[in-house]
């Protein structure tokens, strides 16, 4: 009995634990949408640029919507 609880509930939370990780693992990789192409020749250095996709995302539904900024965050529509 680890930590002092059964197995079958000890199994169950590390399961839980698990899904957990992987769920939030794959919402931020969603969100942030990374470039997972190599690159045959590596940039210089300095010339590696990135960019957060969210908040750009954020100013074409504003753009798209026509609303003002203030009144999407009052919303809360986008984390």
């Amino acid at each position: 009995m680890p930590a002092g609880v059964a197995w079958p509930r000890y199994l169950r939370m590390l399961g839980a634990s698990v899904l957990a990780m992987f769920a939030g693992a794959q919402a931020v990789h969603q969100y942030y949408q990374p470039d997972l192409s190599i690159p045959e020749i590596p940039p210089e250095p300095g010339q590696l640029q990135t960019e957060l996709l969210g908040p750009k995302l954020r100013q074409e539904i504003v753009a798209y919507l026509n609303v003002s900024q203030q009144w999407l965050d009052s919303c809360q529509l986008i984390c």
